[in-house]
């Protein structure tokens, strides 16, 4: 008896080992890992922040709407594609030893992002010292200006002062 309760336990465990896997029901599927990498940003400056000649003692501002005077830069991409746009600005402007104070408003800089906007008709009046998020345009293009004022003292040194507006675009990845 003990051999033949052997033999059947022996013979199932023989039959689940050979055909164990077709015993269960088991299906599978996959699917596909997708992304979209967009294409990289380009900046360009294209034009300087342009205070020209400037009066001792008297403040001179450069309006972002001063078509070739305000500073400006163009920024490419893939259209659509969110960015953020941060400014550093220096606090003075150098010749030589000699600072002439520069100063930024809260409204000095500007965006379009739509065609039918310029520098006269901005998409946004933007604050330089606030990281700000937009997105480029239809065309994957925007345009940024920015204007200031320089604030010579009465005793202010003669000379060509400068400084650099450095404007950082980076893509948010929303």
């Amino acid at each position: 008896m003990f051999r033949k309760l052997f033999s059947v336990i022996l013979g199932v465990g023989l039959c689940l080992i050979a055909f164990g896997d077709s015993l269960f029901a088991q299906e599978s599927a996959s699917i596909q890992a997708l992304a979209t990498v967009v294409s990289t940003l380009s900046v360009n400056g294209t034009n300087d922040l342009q205070f020209q000649t400037v009066s001792l003692g008297v403040n001179k501002l450069v309006d972002k709407t001063d078509v070739g005077l305000a500073g400006e830069w163009t920024v490419s991409g893939q259209a659509g594609a969110e960015i953020t746009l941060d400014f550093t600005v220096p606090v003075n402007l150098t010749s030589g030893a000699s600072n002439l104070a520069i100063s930024f408003s809260s409204t000095d800089a500007s965006y379009a992002n739509d065609p039918l906007n310029d520098q006269s008709n901005p998409t946004a009046a933007i604050d330089p010292a606030v990281v700000t998020t937009t997105i480029l345009g239809s065309g994957g293009g925007l345009m940024v200006w920015i204007g200031g004022t320089v604030n010579p003292t009465i005793g202010q040194g003669s000379g060509a002062y400068s400084g650099s507006v450095e404007l950082t675009v980076t893509l948010t990845g929303n």
